[in-house]
């Protein structure tokens, strides 16, 4: 789904609802099959009412008549949490990031209210922006689709970010086991890296299950492919600019960045977090099965 035509069309829970359900129909088997249920208790039968559900083995051993009652597994509770400072606005004819990052949440969102789960929005960058209560009812959902449009159409300010702060913040405030879904670049300090590895493991202390979606624009931002001419690099928080050639700082460039991502990805691997690296040039199915991955394993 091309992203410009996404922020020129507008209406996100149109257009994640033809994305999941194109999705869906891609798959042999779908996940929406409806609440599962587990047995919870055996009661004594009472004439009259229905013998489905009773247990004839037990009848057999005891010569007494007891029905099976059941009960709905608790519902998922899921926190979409979307970074919103400057650099995730980039590539700026686009806002490549900040479009795909919304487009995943909304396509999730979709999925959630289709298994009747419970959906929490969170937006940050250098604190929280907005964040929802965690609710499953219809207009909570719509209102959740509005937010995500709001974001497309807000202008990128100089906004920076703290992704170790909010984090630790945001498993202060997750009280119950949750799934916590987190779209960022990543661009925080790198020198400061084990406060962010220390605030993923305090949300996974918590006991919540998460997934990292690293979105990045792969081709200029990870491998710094650009032509070997002249550019001005524009900060896109701070607004501080230098010119240079690329090929100048490329190889150093890709050392730094490449040395911080291993020891991201291993980090998420130790505290049993999902990292998925996420390039807005690629498709959302990334994204999707990613979700439904987790979502069945913590079934």
């Amino acid at each position: 789904m091309d992203l410009a035509k996404i922020r020129e069309y507008g209406n996100i829970e149109f257009l994640a609802k033809q994305m999941v359900e194109g999705f869906i129909t891609g798959l042999h088997k779908s996940p929406f099959h409806g609440f599962s249920v587990e047995f919870a208790e055996h009661r004594l039968y009472n004439t009259g009412e229905s013998t489905r559900h009773i247990d004839w083995k037990v009848f057999a051993k005891t010569d007494r008549i007891y029905t099976k009652r059941y009960e709905e597994e608790t519902n998922l509770r899921c926190h979409l949490i979307i970074d919103t400072s400057s650099s995730m606005y980039y590539p700026e004819k686009t806002n490549g990031k900040i479009t795909f990052s919304t487009m995943a949440a909304a396509a999730l969102a979709y999925m959630l209210q289709k298994q009747k789960d419970a959906i929490s929005l969170t937006t940050f960058s250098s604190e929280i922006e907005i964040q929802t209560p965690v609710k499953s009812t219809p207009s909570h959902v719509h209102k959740i689709f509005l937010d995500l449009e709001n974001l497309l159409q807000r202008p990128s300010t100089n906004k920076k970010t703290a992704v170790a702060d909010v984090i630790h913040q945001i498993a202060e405030k997750i009280h119950k086991r949750s799934l916590v879904i987190i779209f960022s670049d990543m661009f925080d300090n790198i020198n400061e890296a084990e406060r962010l590895f220390s605030s993923m493991q305090h949300l996974k202390h918590n006991l919540h299950e998460v997934l990292i979606f690293h979105v990045t624009d792969k081709k200029t931002e990870s491998d710094f492919e650009f032509d070997d001419r002249p550019y001005e690099f524009i900060d896109l928080e701070t607004n501080e600019r230098i010119k240079l050639n690329p090929s100048q700082v490329k190889l150093d460039y890709r050392k730094t960045l490449q040395q911080f991502y291993h020891e991201l990805k291993l980090r998420c691997g130790q505290y049993k977090i999902d990292f998925i690296e996420a390039d807005i040039e690629e498709g959302f199915e990334q994204i999707l099965s990613a979700y439904l991955v987790k979502r069945g394993k913590m079934k």
